[in-house]
């Protein structure tokens, strides 16, 4: 049984795009790569994990960001593309804008770290059979965006409309369900992109078997450590677990995020609390047997066992 976590290294900006609000121009704006990847560093050699990170394109090319990227690599990590600059209404946009948003996303984390990243997550997890073709057209070896998760989409559906009556507007964005209906275990790609067919390799975003619950970092750092050991027993056994954090899961209200506060709950807990919970997932994991991989060494086990099923 294997296991892979993977970072969406979100900057501060896009929480602050999704309540609408200018982007901030203080130092906390960057505290993602100049505080969190640090402790993830840390946390992955405490628990001798590798980790998959998925990181904007012009947030590589800022001074510094692409060092920092770039001891990730040397240190075993994977690198992966998160778009160029991370458009939540990506899916709305053009063919050309899509297209440059992918590769021009891989050439800045590829220029800014010289390691060439093959896989890609969707901002918001928002995907489209026009922008799977795209992928599949740049070369991308894998994508990671499916989130069949009713509760994600409920409560997006929910805060997008909260925004909205205080007379602002998010810049997410919410599509139809059908992604409720797609499988919850890893499968090619058919048209449309929900069902199972013959395209490129997707590692969908991991729900909870009964629940159908987000097993994602947000949820597991707000449940706290005995939250988030009761949580994973309803994923173990799955043959393959995609275990998805933030850059801001492992940042509080000390990191200079005051203004996120009130508006993000997990930020309340402390730090200290928050890796706890995440070392009660992954301890309780390998004590399951599961073994901890990147996502590209999955993604081509897949696509090796699939050509071979053609045979």
């Amino acid at each position: 049984m294997l296991c892979s976590i993977s970072v969406d290294l979100d900057e501060i900006p896009v929480y602050y795009a999704i309540h609408g609000w200018p982007a901030p121009e203080r130092a906390a704006a960057n505290a993602v790569y100049e505080v969190a990847i640090a402790r993830f560093e840390a946390f992955a050699r405490a628990h001798h994990l590798p980790l998959t990170f998925f990181a904007i394109g012009a947030d590589a090319l800022r001074p510094g960001n692409g060092e920092r990227l770039r001891g990730l690599a040397a240190a075993g990590h994977e690198l992966a593309n998160h778009s160029l600059d991370h458009f939540y209404d990506l899916t709305r946009r053009g063919r050309a804008e899509v297209r440059r948003q992918i590769v021009e996303g891989a050439a800045a984390i590829e220029r800014a770290s010289g390691s060439r990243p093959v896989g890609f997550r969707a901002p918001g997890y928002t995907l489209s059979d026009e922008l799977v073709e795209e992928l599949v057209a740049a070369g991308v070896e894998y994508d990671s965006s499916v989130f069949p998760c009713p509760h994600y989409y409920l409560g997006k559906a929910i805060a997008i409309g909260a925004i909205r009556l205080r007379g602002r507007r998010s810049q997410s964005i919410i599509t139809g369900p059908s992604v409720l209906a797609a499988p919850m275990r890893p499968y090619r790609l058919g048209r449309p992109y929900w069902r199972r067919g013959e395209g490129l390799v997707e590692l969908p975003i991991q729900v909870t078997r009964r629940t159908r619950l987000p097993f994602i970092g947000t949820t597991l750092v707000a449940a706290g450590p005995w939250g988030a050991r009761w949580i994973t027993r309803d994923v173990v056994g799955e043959p393959f677990i995609n275990l998805e954090l933030h850059g801001i899961d492992v940042l509080d209200a000390d990191d200079g995020l005051d203004d996120l506060v009130p508006h993000r709950l997990d930020l309340r807990v402390p730090v200290e609390r928050k890796l706890e919970g995440l070392s009660v997932v992954v301890e309780a994991l390998k004590h399951a047997g599961y073994r901890f991989v990147r996502m590209d060494e999955v993604a081509r086990e897949i696509g090796a066992h699939a050509a071979a099923g053609a045979r």
